[in-house]
């Protein structure tokens, strides 16, 4: 039987402040729920916190040696130790290291099979939710086992970047093999739901849930170094303490883009249910972001929200939200299979059906053309 909606709220969100801030409506068959807000709220303002029903790292980021609670997403390495692998210098000390706050003290494996958590409350939730069905015991390191056949054949079709994982779906079937069915159903009934388990497993239940995975997963990032960088940021230091710290940490960075390039972060994704409500905008008035370095969701007003407002966030990154209408359109129909109907899209309604990277060939080749006349 399944949960009443406000205990999985309960489970994943504090229920008194979604009921304060916003509400979920249906919209239309096109569009679907939708979040609004209840009361006005100011920019910068959060509008609620969200842990997700699901969430795993991505194996290939795992595969790199980016170490993190199999459970919360929580870094495991110290910022020292993060800055060390990731810069390429084995020896490298970091200043000010009391500002890091991973304890490797805390963390624990499961005794079976060696995967790690960051804490005895985050090794005993996972065993509680799903890790029971999914713990290869002696056999975590047989190439054989179908569990790691089923991981490397997904790294062998999905390489880096990453945008879901294999893992999401083996949690989920996984989580209602210990019947904790009531947890995934309100999220899962239009999509996925059914009586019987055995449907997921059909070519037809397995493309919903790979399509449900793939259009509702929030990307996770998590980093003891950002955090570590956060904090000295916050410090109030005389003048040439605050020179040297910066100057530091501008250096290390540079080691590390030239070491690894833009992947710092132990990357994953999740299932939220509250945020996989939040439609699309191409000029969001809401923000996903995991400021406490694990899997906790915070959605934080990036405008003014009026009472009644949708809030929306935005599926694209703030540089594909520059690019041309019709470039974004491309994005999302190829990533999302929905057209964007938001403001920003239907004032451009007349921009000519171009990607942007077209638009530059152009504005180059006329630039070429006019340098040659000038000649």
């Amino acid at each position: 039987m399944a949960a009443p909606q406000d205990d999985m709220f309960s489970l994943c969100v504090d229920p008194l402040k979604v009921r304060q801030n916003v509400e979920v409506r249906f919209i239309d068959n096109v569009k679907g729920k939708g979040i609004f807000a209840k009361r006005d709220i100011r920019k910068g303002e959060s509008i609620f916190t969200e842990r997700p029903l699901i969430s795993a790292q991505f194996l290939w980021n795992a595969l790199y040696k980016y170490k993190a609670c199999e459970y919360c997403m929580r870094s495991l390495e110290t910022a020292e130790e993060n800055a060390q692998r990731l810069s390429g210098k084995p020896g490298l000390s970091l200043p000010r290291p009391e500002l890091c706050r991973v304890r490797p003290d805390l963390q624990q494996a499961c005794p079976q099979c060696q995967v790690m958590y960051c804490s005895a409350e985050c090794r005993q939730a996972a065993l509680d939710q799903y890790h029971r069905a999914l713990c290869l015991g002696g056999s975590h390191e047989d190439p054989d086992h179908p569990v790691n056949k089923l991981q490397e054949a997904w790294r062998n079709v999905h390489f880096p970047p990453e945008t879901s994982s294999i893992m999401l779906m083996a949690k989920m079937v996984a989580t209602v093999k210990q019947g904790q069915l009531a947890l995934l159903r309100g999220l899962f009934t239009t999509a996925l739901y059914d009586e019987h388990l055995v449907r997921w497993f059909t070519p037809e239940g397995f493309c919903s849930l790979f399509s449900l995975v793939g259009t509702n997963g929030q990307g996770i990032g998590t980093s003891s170094l950002s955090q570590w960088v956060h904090a000295c940021d916050a410090l109030e230091l005389p003048d040439q303490q605050r020179e040297q710290l910066d100057a530091f940490i501008d250096q290390l960075y540079k080691d590390i883009e030239k070491e690894t390039g833009d992947f710092l972060n132990c990357e994953g994704s999740g299932l939220f249910l509250l945020q996989s409500s939040c439609n699309h905008s191409c000029v969001p008035n809401g923000e996903a972001s995991f400021p406490d370095n694990y899997f906790l969701l915070h959605l934080t007003a990036l405008s003014d929200v009026r009472a009644g407002e949708e809030i929306c966030i935005s599926y694209l990154d703030c540089c594909q939200r520059d690019r041309s209408r019709h470039s974004r359109h491309k994005i999302l129909r190829e990533n999302y299979l929905f057209v964007c109907s938001c403001s920003k899209c239907t004032s451009q309604a007349d921009e000519p059906d171009v990607t942007s990277d077209e638009e530059e060939d152009g504005e180059a080749e006329g630039e070429t053309e006019d340098e040659m006349t000038d000649v």
